[in-house]
Formats: structure tokens, C-alpha cells, sequence
């Protein structure tokens, strides 16, 4: 009986396979061109990819935090410090306060606030300024340094601002270990 089946399967013809369409005969320098051209180009793409990506990088945080020095006009009058933050809308000032005290004012331009710590007291100024009319510096020092003059002098009968939420990021950083009091 096997070899009947041996013999059935011997007779039948072998399946017929058809050969496969050639592709144009490319010449072994064009595919190494070739070859090349595409690495240098992927290469490319990378490298502008890393370059672009470092630029927006830097660019985001050169905008984040800018730091700048002002002087008077000709160079007259103390250098002012400046810190802005775009992401924040704050700008941050270091002013003096006495003959070798310093203190931080911090104009906080989204919720209209300016605050005022010296580094010689133990507490933090605010007050609440105009969109429109927004005042400098030397009168905002004044004004905060003559409230610190009268709240020495009337002691523990002013009190604290007990919520510090209307208060922004900035601010808060600012004024974290030490009493806030409206001016």
C-alpha cells in the first residue's frame, strides 16, 4: 500500500513557480550614493532637531528671568538691581535700607501688589497700587520705610495680615517667615 501512495505522488507534477519581477539593475556606485545622501541627511535633521530644541530651551528661560542693572542718567545715583519674571509678572528690586541694611521690593504686576522686606526688620510690607498709575521705586522705599518707622513705634497694636492667599508666589517666598501688614 506504500508504494502505491510513494507512486501516486511521484506522477503528479511539481507546482509551477513563476519568477519574480527584477528591479532595474542599479550600478553598485549610485546605491552607495544613495546610501550616503540619506545618512548625511538624516544626520542633518538630527542635528538641526537638538540645535532648535537648545535654542527654545534657552530662549524660554532668558525670558523667564530677566536681570538688568540701572543707572541714574550719566551714572549718577546708585545702581538699582532688577529681576523680572514674565511667567510671574513680577519684578523684583533690591533697594537700600540705612546706612548697611538691604531690602527687597517686589512689584507683583498681575495682582497689583507691591510688597517690602528689609533685611534688618522682622516684617513684610504690602499695599495694593493703581493699574494706571504705578509708583516708582524711591516712593514706594519712602512710603514702606515710614510705615516700618511707625509701626516700631506703635507696637503690638497692629496686626498682621492673617491671609496670605492674595498674596502671589513671589510674594509669599519673600514674606514666609515674618508677619505681612498692610501700608
Amino acid at each position: 500500500m506504500e508504494d502505491s501512495s510513494k507512486e501516486a505522488l511521484m506522477e503528479e507534477a511539481p507546482p509551477s513557480y513563476t519568477a519574480s519581477p527584477h528591479l532595474p539593475c542599479i550600478p553598485h556606485q549610485l546605491k552607495s550614493l544613495l546610501v550616503a545622501v540619506v545618512t548625511v541627511v538624516t544626520l542633518l535633521v538630527v542635528i538641526v532637531t537638538f540645535l532648535l530644541l537648545g535654542l527654545h530651551i534657552t530662549e524660554t528661560h532668558a525670558e523667564t528671568v530677566l536681570r538688568m542693572t540701572i543707572q541714574g542718567l550719566g551714572g549718577e545715583g546708585t545702581p538699582q538691581h532688577l529681576s523680572m519674571s514674565k511667567r510671574e509678572r513680577v519684578g523684583t528690586f533690591a533697594a537700600r535700607d540705612g546706612l548697611n541694611a538691604s531690602a527687597t521690593v517686589v512689584y507683583d504686576y498681575s495682582k497689583l501688589l507691591v510688597s517690602y522686606r528689609s533685611w534688618s526688620h522682622p516684617a513684610c510690607y504690602i499695599t495694593r497700587v493703581d493699574k494706571d498709575n504705578i509708583p516708582g521705586l524711591d516712593v514706594v522705599t519712602q512710603s514702606f520705610q515710614r510705615r516700618q518707622a511707625e509701626m516700631k513705634e506703635a507696637g503690638e497694636k497692629v496686626v498682621a495680615l492673617a491671609d496670605r492667599s492674595i498674596l502671589g508666589t513671589s510674594v509669599n517666598i519673600l514674606c514666609s517667615s515674618v508677619p505681612v501688614y498692610w501700608v
